[in-house]
């Protein structure tokens, strides 16, 4: 899984410029990163592991519809040209 680097200190900071004070700005800080250590990241390498079967039905799905479309093609050309 992937990892999401927070700068606490400059968190920190920004806080304290918009009024909070020491304590709560840490505190926020401190619920934020660990709000974030336990989310689960998805990561684009994460979805296409997950969407490869999926694709690989898709194509399969393709192939078989464009087979079925061409002998109901045939088909309909043997019947109307002998």
């Amino acid at each position: 899984m992937a990892s999401l680097t927070f700068d606490t200190h400059q968190f920190v900071r920004k806080l304290r410029q918009q009024g909070f004070t020491e304590q709560q700005a840490e505190a926020l800080a401190e619920a934020l990163a660990e709000a974030q250590r336990e989310a689960e990241l998805l990561t684009r390498k994460d979805l296409q592991i997950e969407l490869a079967p999926i694709r690989s039905d898709i194509q399969l799905i393709k192939w078989m519809l464009g087979l079925l479309l061409a002998g109901v093609l045939a088909l309909v050309l043997k019947t109307f040209f002998p």
